[in-house]
């Protein structure tokens, strides 16, 4: 009667801890939302989904993750961090085409000079729908 109970006590319990374990890997997991974007205007999924690419395809990786912070910070963190205004849209795209150190730590960030300022902005609009 023992074994009975045992087993299913041991699944339950199994269920429940793998469900509270990493909650900040269930929340980079997250699909990205659009939300309002670049002059209060909502951004668009094609707009999001267009930076995300443009992202895989540069060499952003090599330095930034979604959720951890490597050379350069998370992009949650930068998420976090600014709030969607045309201001910080135009502010952040400028410093990913110039590069540039000092917001987040000593080591610089490459500039990406042949990266325009619509697919910088793009790249922008992805990072800060992970909030």
């Amino acid at each position: 009667m023992k074994k009975i109970l045992f087993v299913p006590g041991v699944l339950m319990l199994l269920m429940l801890a793998s469900a509270a374990i990493n909650p900040a890997h269930a929340q980079a997991k997250k699909k990205p939302v659009a939300k309002a974007a670049a002059g209060g205007k909502k951004a668009s999924a094609a707009d999001i989904a267009a930076g995300k690419d443009l992202i895989a395809k540069s060499d952003c990786l090599a330095c930034h993750k979604i959720d951890t912070k490597l050379v350069g910070p998370a992009y949650l963190d930068v998420a976090k961090k600014y709030p969607d205004t045309e201001a910080n849209y135009t502010k952040l795209a400028k410093k990913v085409i110039e590069g540039g150190a000092g917001v987040w730590g000593q080591i610089p960030m490459s500039p990406h000079a042949a990266l325009s300022a619509a697919d910088a902005k793009k790249m922008i609009t992805y990072i800060l729908s992970l909030k």
